[in-house]
């Protein structure tokens, strides 16, 4: 300032920079104020990177619309249901998150700047809060309010941790959809085999032609990361003493580290795996086929009595449930496989596709 209006460095008695530059500011408002801006902006661009994944998964559940598998729970078989039905639910997962992150941004706006030490606001004149609220407004392009109570605002964390622990939210349920995609990947012959996961690397230097799911991997890691960040910003936060939290230091420098590398990692996980997903449609049908829960969706039809029979039939001798229909002339082959289509498994429509004469 002093190098522009032509004077020496050094020249204090002109411009000073507590008198002058730092006037009517403290550490205690401008840098959490400044955080506060940052996490609004940094925000949008996370936002930004899962509507992205969202809409991969999203482009995916169209493409396996069609695709019919065997769903689980606790590991085991249950009823069908369509590998477009599995990726949806990713997507709609993710857009929950979106709107958040969102209400998230809306506690952000709340700032204590022309709070000064510990929201007394000393060393300021009367109408300096309002017209650097106003400044701050103009400048950013965002509706900033000042904090209804300042000394409160000062030593309050509380948005940090409620957006840690939406963060923490996101990297949890991503990391759980990536683990599925690891899972439904597994094997190739030895495993669940219904999906394949674009190859990256070399999986191995000793086991010729392994391909691992690595950018999976990555994200797992990266949640991890930022699980760990939250409990450090759990316990920063919870250290603050009085008129003041001074960890804040180390609770915006996770929240940046955690939404950055989020950010990174979910570009990558939409751009170099989702998009390059293929469904073994042929292995998906045969463990339908295979899956004694097969009989689950007869069930309106056939009865429990009947369709319990014929499971305990499946179990004992290994054979598939659809051969043994087939054998007893329950339905005919065409029939069966009329009832067995996607549209009547995986809606709830077998009752209304016809009501069997043979029961």
């Amino acid at each position: 300032a002093l190098e522009i209006l032509g004077h020496p460095k050094s020249s204090y008695d002109i411009i000073h920079p507590n008198n002058h530059i730092n006037m009517s500011q403290s550490t205690n408002d401008v840098y959490p104020t400044a955080i506060k801006i940052t996490l609004h902006e940094l925000i949008f661009k996370l936002k930004d990177s899962l509507r992205f994944l969202r809409d991969c998964f999203q482009e995916k559940s169209v493409e396996f619309k069609d695709v019919l598998k065997m769903g689980r729970t606790q590991l085991q078989d249950a009823v069908p249901m369509t590998l477009g039905q599995e990726f949806k639910t990713f997507a709609v997962m993710i857009d929950e998150d979106i709107f958040r992150l969102r209400d998230a941004q809306a506690l952000l706006k709340e700032v204590n700047l022309g709070a000064t030490a510990i929201g007394t606001g000393i060393n300021t004149k009367a109408a300096y809060q309002r017209k650097v609220i106003s400044n701050l407004r103009e400048v950013t392009g965002v509706d900033y309010i000042s904090a209804g109570d300042l000394i409160e605002a000062t030593q309050d964390t509380g948005a940090f941790v409620h957006i840690s622990g939406i963060l923490k939210r996101i990297a949890i349920k991503i990391s759980k959809v990536c683990n599925d995609l690891r899972l439904l990947s597994s094997g190739p012959r030895a495993g669940f085999n219904e999906i394949n996961l674009p190859p990256m690397q070399p999986g191995s230097s000793i086991m010729p032609g392994k391909v691992n799911p690595v950018i999976p991997e990555m994200v797992n890691q990266v949640a991890y990361e930022v699980i760990g960040a939250d409990t450090t910003i759990s316990i920063a936060s919870e250290s603050g003493q009085l008129q003041l939290n001074v960890f804040e230091p180390l609770i915006a420098y996770k929240l940046f580290t955690s939404i950055n590398i989020m950010r990174k990692a979910f570009y990558a996980l939409g751009d170099k795996c989702v998009k390059g997903i293929t469904a073994n449609e042929d292995v998906c049908m045969q463990n339908i086929l295979n899956s004694v829960t097969l009989i689950t969706c007869l069930n309106p039809l056939l009865g429990y009595e009947k369709s319990s029979a014929i499971a305990k039939e499946a179990l004992a001798k290994n054979k598939r449930v659809y051969d043994i229909i087939l054998e007893q002339e329950l339905f005919t082959k065409e029939e069966l496989d009329e009832l067995l289509q996607p549209k009547n498994m995986v809606h709830n429509l077998i009752k209304e596709v016809r009501e069997h004469p043979r029961i």
